[in-house]
């Protein structure tokens, strides 16, 4: 373990960047608690993206949040294409004499951009993972162990490698009570509470090689209220009200008064208290199913093999990964060019079976990462 680098133990405006989505916000958020246990005087602020910062403003680490929308992260921005939005953020954060910025990225994405936005701002201090020639954009060029990591994993090596570390991995997300209190009352209301299982069902993702179809969603949906007696909670964005109502569509009448339309509904305090009142969420992998084990609810993935599950599956909490492996795993498409059959090929009955198990308290206790359950699934026929 290295000692608090000198240079980083005399910060007092301390700058940490994630600009994608909620669920890596979510996987930071170790990181971000390291930075606070390290340096418990500073004032800390994130600067994400309007989606990734939901995430942020639970954060009791952090003191602020900055939002940007950067246009090296978002290529299907209709936001105007020039540089008015990077002028203004620089001399935003200029104005707020940070003395260091920790810069968090994934595989496969530069930290050189975010650099150089710091480096304009004259932050005199910029850390981040680069196997890229960074020049004087960054003043502490990490790189990582050659191993599979998970995120949170990466996230926690880039803050030792300036001395900065806690003993507590889990995610961070502080749900209002008043925003318990609210969906308490809703549940109640509307007879949601009681002896059967509450299951969160969240059906959308941004990326579509991500998602699990809705005709079998309603399948599972149908399974879960028929086999279980559960009570399904189906959630979403407002622009996922159609997709939440295709899956009621498509039940029987007798089991569709047990399935809740909540797409639009909830703010995100409302749908963590939501998912932190459920007994288990079932989703693809999206921001939720880490919500999920931020709050500690068991959750079902319907996990494409877009990205390693090793990587990104489930932080500490008991959970299954469902998939099928095929040949072109690993893509990081946005759009499966093929036949989907990594998720297509997950039969509703086996996500029925994984919550059967989940609720039954069956998965052990997860230790320290995405492979402390065994993820179900099988080769391809």
């Amino acid at each position: 373990m290295s000692p608090l680098d000198a240079r980083w133990a005399a910060a007092r405006r301390v700058l940490a960047i994630r600009l994608d989505n909620l669920g890596d916000v979510l996987l930071t958020t170790p990181a971000i608690h390291a930075i606070r246990a390290s340096l418990p005087e500073a004032e800390i602020t994130l600067l994400a993206g309007p989606v990734g910062a939901q995430a942020g403003r639970l954060n009791p680490d952090l003191d602020d949040v900055v939002v940007y929308q950067a246009p090296w992260m978002d290529p299907w921005s209709r936001l105007p294409h020039d540089s008015r939005r990077e002028q203004h953020m620089i001399a935003r954060l200029k104005a707020r004499r940070f003395d260091g910025a920790i810069i968090f990225t994934s595989f496969r994405q530069s930290p050189l951009p975010a650099a150089y936005l710091c480096y304009l701002a004259d932050i005199p201090l910029r850390v981040a993972v680069s196997i890229d020639g960074p020049g004087s954009l960054l003043t502490t060029r990490h790189k990582h162990p050659e191993r599979m990591m998970h995120e949170v994993e990466r996230g926690l090596d880039l803050v030792g490698a300036i001395g900065m570390y806690t003993a507590e991995r889990d995610l961070v997300l502080s749900v209002p009570d008043s925003a318990r209190a609210a969906v308490a009352d809703r549940l109640a209301d509307i007879g949601a509470l009681g002896d059967r299982p509450l299951v969160v069902l969240h059906p959308g993702c941004s990326m579509p090689a991500r998602t699990y179809s809705w005709e079998q969603y309603a399948e599972v949906t149908a399974l879960l209220i028929g086999r279980l007696g559960a009570t399904v909670a189906l959630t979403g964005v407002a622009e996922e009200r159609p997709l939440v109502e295709r899956i009621r569509a498509r039940l029987r009448p007798a089991l569709r008064e047990r399935a809740l339309p909540l797409a639009g509904d909830l703010d995100f305090p409302g749908l963590c208290a939501l998912i932190a009142a459920a007994d288990l969420t079932i989703t693809n992998n999206t921001g939720p199913m880490h919500v999920s084990a931020a709050v500690k609810t068991p959750v079902v993935a319907l996990f494409a093999l877009t990205n390693p599950p090793e990587q990104w599956g489930p932080w500490r909490v008991p959970h299954r990964l469902l998939f099928y492996d095929v040949p072109c795993r690993i893509c990081y498409s946005r759009v499966c060019p093929y036949g989907h059959e990594c998720l297509r090929l997950v039969p509703p009955a086996m996500v029925l079976d994984a919550a059967r198990d989940l609720l039954s308290g069956a998965e052990p206790a997860a230790t320290n990462g995405a492979t402390a359950s065994v993820a179900q699934g099988g080769k391809r026929p």
